[in-house]
């Protein structure tokens, strides 16, 4: 859009469909492609054959609406030693996060923090839960220690919130 209005921080933006994800401070220029559930109800992973996509959860918000989008990536895969998401746990408070939509809007987040949690012990509610209203956003990625079988043990959770919309 060309309006010159200002948005007031926690304004959700209308639903639609994120399908690119721009994280400057880490190089990130990223297509989005969707994951859902798998059988067990747990969120499937990125396609391994795309190591430079991420991918957003449809089963959620839409980045910019209320509530805690989440949009995934790996870190790293099999062919790709760093893929879309390697430098993820670099991202410092206030980074700036945008996800273009296919609506021709931007959803602009600024991260408020970063953690990292053991896999068997994810805190689902403390990262999807309730946000009070708030148009907010997760980022998430492998980490921690290699497993012997080749796993990540944990995962890396960027936490932001949305600070505007063009």
């Amino acid at each position: 859009g060309t309006g010159t209005g200002t948005v007031k921080v926690d304004a959700a933006l209308a639903p639609a469909v994120p399908d690119r994800i721009t994280i400057s401070a880490i190089g990130v220029d990223a297509p989005l492609d969707a994951v859902g559930l798998d059988d067990r109800g747990v969120m499937r992973d990125p396609d391994f054959a795309k190591p430079d996509d991420a991918a957003w959860y449809d089963q959620g918000p839409t980045p910019g609406e209320a509530g805690a989008a989440a949009i995934v990536g790996h870190m790293d895969t099999p062919q790709a030693p760093r893929a879309v998401f390697f430098r993820l746990g670099e991202l410092r408070k206030d980074a700036r996060i945008e996800v273009h939509r296919e609506d021709g809007t931007t959803a602009v987040f600024a991260v408020d923090g970063t953690d990292t949690y053991k896999k068997d012990a994810f805190p689902t509610d403390k990262v999807y839960g309730d946000t009070h209203g708030r148009p907010e956003l997760r980022l998430i990625t492998c980490g921690g220690t290699l497993t012997k079988d080749r796993h990540w043990d944990s995962d890396v959770v960027v936490f932001a919130h949305l600070t505007g919309g063009a």
